[in-house]
């Protein structure tokens, strides 16, 4: 009698920062080895102003369903549309379970680098990213200048309008940019800080929810 071999996750971590990262490639992986049939569906909900945002659902037969929600800007990403979609389904796979304890995808400190990638190969990029985490060269000087943007009108649209989805108020909205990010307003932020903030507020719960 043939014995199925288990996925073990821990032989395709990479290590981002100091802590242990599951590409989506191996997540994807995990989930069709041990769900043939589960069934993935993506949507782009929005592209505009160079900003696309995507959905992503994941459904296993029998065991459940996850949606996951995935924003990403030219500015940060020339390949922003995949990068968006990729996002999604990191974020839907992780909340059924597979990579969850290895990614930072939940992880919302302002300290934290929430990782979500579209599939790379981490060695070859190695220079580049010490390159931009120290501001030098071509790609430093590219990410400094990204962080010193401010928020867009349509990023300052969409967080706004999923604030209303989620039932917060401005107070509630202001009081949340500065939790995360150190700004009573959150006209303040920068195009990053922007972005990293309307995937905290897709992650979060709606306040009927909430109040159950």
């Amino acid at each position: 009698m043939s014995q199925q071999t288990a996925f073990d996750p821990s032989r395709y971590l990479t290590k981002v920062g100091s802590s242990d990262y599951l590409e989506v490639k191996w997540r994807l992986v995990w989930l069709r080895e041990t769900h043939p049939d589960a069934s993935i569906e993506t949507e782009m909900v929005s592209n505009g102003d160079q900003m696309a945002v995507f959905r992503a659902k994941v459904s296993i037969p029998g065991g459940g369903s996850a949606t996951g929600w995935g924003s990403e800007g030219y500015n940060d990403f020339r390949d922003f549309l995949e990068k968006a979609e990729t996002k999604a389904l990191g974020r839907a796979l992780a909340a059924l379970g597979f990579g969850t304890q290895f990614c930072s995808d939940f992880d919302f400190g302002s300290s934290q680098g929430s990782v979500v990638d579209s599939p790379i190969d981490f060695a070859s990029t190695r220079g580049r990213r010490i390159a931009e985490s120290q501001g030098q060269g071509e790609y430093g000087d590219r990410r400094v200048a990204i962080l010193n943007q401010p928020v867009t009108p349509r990023q300052l649209k969409f967080i706004q309008a999923i604030a209303r989805e989620k039932g917060m108020t401005d107070d509630e909205l202001n009081a949340e940019s500065e939790r995360a990010y150190g700004k009573t307003n959150v006209a303040e932020l920068d195009r990053r800080d922007a972005s990293a903030f309307i995937d905290r507020l897709q992650a979060r719960r709606p306040a009927t929810e909430l109040a159950s």
